[in-house]
């Protein structure tokens, strides 16, 4: 599975390459689909640009996503859409259409209720375990964790020289995960080496805007379809090296 994570929590600070509105995203995401992607990741925004779980929001970008793919599409839940636990359970609740997958980074506070509030629902929770954080011995420990999609095993070390060794320890850290699906990423200048390590280790990997705005030459993205045509090869090359 090759996801595109479309444009994160990056803004209009970021270039105009970022797509923010419900428009934007959708036809962003139709060339990622069309470009070979099988999955979408997306941060619904607000007119300013900012990260939202509002039910309004959030109908109105998936709406418009899904008349331009039939792929499945998750949101974000991060806590700096809505800082308070107890808030972010009551916007999934609020929810009026609802996304296929919802990604719950499993360090921050409230997680397990969110994701339960998700699950309760009928929304496939994605478990975000960022390097760096306590989140896969909380994931370890959690009643929840059978019960979840996939594992988003992020490494936040975006050194390109030691990411490679943070997500093989961010792994190991994982252990079984629940006999989960696992799908490993990495951010800017490590999403590329990251990538690869993903596709020697026969896992998901995802990439876009979200994760990077360069190509693996170090050129600037001019879309999402084009990161994806980018890693496409490099995962079908990849796959047949040694891990």
């Amino acid at each position: 599975m090759v996801q595109v994570c479309v444009n994160g929590a990056r803004g209009a600070r970021d270039g105009a390459v970022v797509p923010l509105s419900a428009g934007a995203v959708a036809g962003s995401a139709a060339g990622a689909v069309a470009a070979g992607a099988t999955d979408l990741h997306v941060h619904p925004k607000t007119p300013c640009g900012r990260d939202t779980l509002s039910p309004r929001v959030l109908a109105a970008t998936l709406t418009a996503v899904r008349a331009r793919v039939s792929v499945p599409v998750g949101v974000t839940t991060g806590a700096w859409a809505e800082p308070a636990p107890a808030d972010r359970v009551r916007r999934v609740r609020s929810w009026t259409v609802l996304p296929d997958h919802a990604s719950v980074n499993w360090h921050e506070p409230g997680a397990e209720e969110v994701a339960a509030a998700l699950l309760e629902r009928g929304v496939g929770v994605e478990a975000g375990i960022w390097s760096g954080t306590d989140g896969a011995a909380r994931f370890a420990r959690s009643p929840l964790g059978p019960r979840v999609l996939r594992v988003l095993a992020e490494v936040t070390d975006t050194d390109p020289a030691t990411a490679p060794g943070t997500a093989r320890d961010l792994l190991s850290a994982l252990g079984p995960a629940h006999g989960r699906p696992v799908l490993l990423h990495g951010e800017d200048d490590a999403a590329w080496p990251v990538l690869r390590l993903a596709a020697r280790l026969s896992l998901a990997t995802r990439i876009g805007l979200e994760d990077t705005l360069h190509l693996p030459d170090g050129r600037r993205a001019t879309s999402n379809a084009q990161l994806l045509t980018e890693a496409l090869p490099l995962l079908t090359t990849t796959r047949h090296q040694r891990p």
